[in-house]
């Protein structure tokens, strides 16, 4: 008799099916390090080539710095002229889609999984994140699961952004509130070339 790690009785059919579950995440796990010691080469090019392969949408423009970490890339999306800084970790285990001209500074930690605290197994909650056009997300901001960053708006350095954040809102503190709004809501600015090193 086959028992799962908390003592449940397994059917043949559901052992085949862990196993083939723990060869899947096996792989996955070792693409993710793949990605990870990729995104050390020096080279945003070879860096964005690999990245590709992995199934992460990246648009036209568009560059992911030194030191990213991805986890599960097929489900992450970035669009046009956007920029992730130095160090960022994109969860990509749901859909994390980030929009055109978006610029997350260094060290973002972007989440769409988390524990559910009050499961007795401690399960996983997953929910997808969505950062629309033209937003900041400042030096070492955390975003959760769930969240909707509106168009244009601003997450301070450091905040912890765990609800929707509406269009051109300016957010700080932890947990995040509004604390002040872009005065300019006609945004076209380009983010520029990326850093040929970086």
């Amino acid at each position: 008799m086959f028992k799962d790690k908390i003592g449940k009785k397994l059917t043949f059919k559901e052992l085949i099916l862990k196993i083939i579950d723990r060869i899947k995440n096996i792989i996955l796990e070792f693409e993710v390090f793949f990605l990870h010691i990729i995104g050390l080469i020096p080279s945003h090019y070879i860096r964005r080539f690999f990245y590709r392969l992995s199934g992460i949408k990246i648009g036209k423009g568009s560059t992911i710095h030194t030191g990213a970490k991805f986890y599960d890339p097929k489900n992450i999306s970035i669009g046009n002229d956007t920029i992730i800084g130095e160090d960022c970790i994109l969860d990509g285990r749901d859909k994390l889609i980030i929009g055109d001209h978006v610029d997350i500074a260094s060290q973002v930690m972007i989440y769409n999984s988390e524990h559910d605290i009050n499961s007795p197994d401690f399960n996983a909650i997953d929910n997808s994140i969505f950062i629309d056009d033209y937003c900041f997300i400042g030096p070492r901001a955390i975003i959760l699961p769930g969240v909707k960053i509106g168009k244009g708006a601003v997450v301070a350095a450091g905040a912890v952004v765990t609800k929707d954040i509406p269009p051109y809102a300016i957010v700080g503190g932890v947990p995040a509130k509004i604390i002040g709004e872009r005065k300019i809501k006609n945004l076209k600015y380009k983010l520029g070339r990326a850093r040929w090193f970086r």
